[in-house]
């Protein structure tokens, strides 16, 4: 939440230690936001940086110069709150000043040690199942949900980016090497989550396997692929679900392909216009959806279903399904060089 009393975390540069204490007892917030004459933030200092300095030696007339953290993490007004509950949470920071272009403060949002997200109590369920034929050999004794990416696995970012958001119900779809996936995530207490699972006998597509759901969903629910690492705000996409009364929402990011060539549309022999390599523009499917419980009467028990197809039979029974623009980063981790990307990436 944004904190009403932001403005008595400032201190000036120049104050001491002694006033940063002070500063720190009238804000009760265990965090001093340090600026100068224009409001600009310099730099951080808790009350854990203050009790190593007088640690030190330090004296309450000593300037807060070296105490002061200018290696911060910081928020804008334009991000959402989801994106910012997710940089809070996987960085296990409970202060996120938020700054304007010129780095003024605007604002503190706070998270307290339980977090002060809003639980959700719709389910998320991640597929997790496939075979990950295009990743052989990395694939060949781990399953793809389980590779590696800034020393977590693809499905603990997504557990930990759903968590973030307020998400604590969770259901993995499992069949290839199923197995090292429960045995790595349990039952979800080690991340204060809840998680069951959904085996397939045979492989049932990306959207076949919730044909076992039991009991059954009665709220909307997110369906994520657990090869997707992304900043998408699955709380976003789902209150967009919810209030454009949808039946399945589709997150969609816009992407550009530049022909390297010069285009030419002829009629018979005829030219009628040439473009100099052209940009098509579309949208391509993130592999993060939002559903209501209805779609599962479209679903048929143990069979094979992919969710493009699934999509498309319910639009022809006229079915409200909508695109969800997502502009946020995304990579889909299907081929060695995505998996290469998404190790680079930081």
């Amino acid at each position: 939440m944004l904190e009403k009393n932001w403005k008595k975390t400032l201190l000036n540069k120049n104050s001491n230690i002694k006033k940063a204490v002070q500063c720190l007892e009238i804000n009760a917030l265990r965090i001093i936001l340090v600026i100068d004459k224009q409001k600009k933030l310099l730099g951080t200092i808790t009350d854990g940086d203050l009790r190593r300095g007088l640690l030190k030696g330090l004296k309450l007339n000593s300037p807060i110069t070296n105490l002061i953290n200018k290696k911060f993490f910081y928020a804008t007004k334009f991000m959402s709150t989801s994106y910012i509950n997710k940089m809070m949470y996987s960085n296990q920071i409970h202060h996120m000043p938020i700054l304007d272009k010129d780095k003024k403060v605007l604002g503190l949002k706070v998270l307290g040690e339980n977090s002060l997200i809003e639980r959700k109590k719709n389910l998320i369920i991640i597929m997790a199942g496939g075979r990950g034929s295009r990743m052989m050999p990395l694939t060949k004794r781990l399953p793809k949900p389980l590779l590696h990416v800034r020393n977590k696995p693809i499905l603990e970012h997504i557990l930990l980016k759903a968590k973030s958001e307020g998400f604590r119900k969770f259901i993995f779809s499992i069949n290839y090497l199923g197995y090292m996936i429960k045995n790595f995530f349990g039952d979800g207490s080690k991340w204060n989550v809840n998680i069951k699972y959904l085996k397939e006998d045979h492989p049932l597509g990306t959207a076949g396997s919730l044909s076992l759901l039991n009991p059954k969903p009665t709220t909307p629910f997110i369906v994520c692929n657990g090869d997707v690492i992304s900043e998408i705000g699955f709380n976003d996409l789902l209150n967009f679900h919810i209030k454009n009364n949808c039946v399945a929402s589709l997150a969609v990011k816009p992407y550009e392909l530049r022909n390297p060539y010069g285009v030419v549309k002829v009629n018979g022999n005829r030219i009628i216009d040439i473009k100099e390599k052209p940009i098509s523009k579309s949208y391509i499917n993130t592999g993060v959806y939002a559903f209501n419980p209805k779609i599962l009467r479209f679903i048929k028990k143990n069979k094979h279903l992919d969710m493009n197809l699934l999509i498309q039979n319910l639009s022809k029974n006229s079915k409200k399904v909508l695109a969800y623009p997502a502009y946020e980063n995304w990579l889909d981790v299907g081929k060695p060089a995505d998996y290469k990307k998404a190790k680079r990436k930081k």
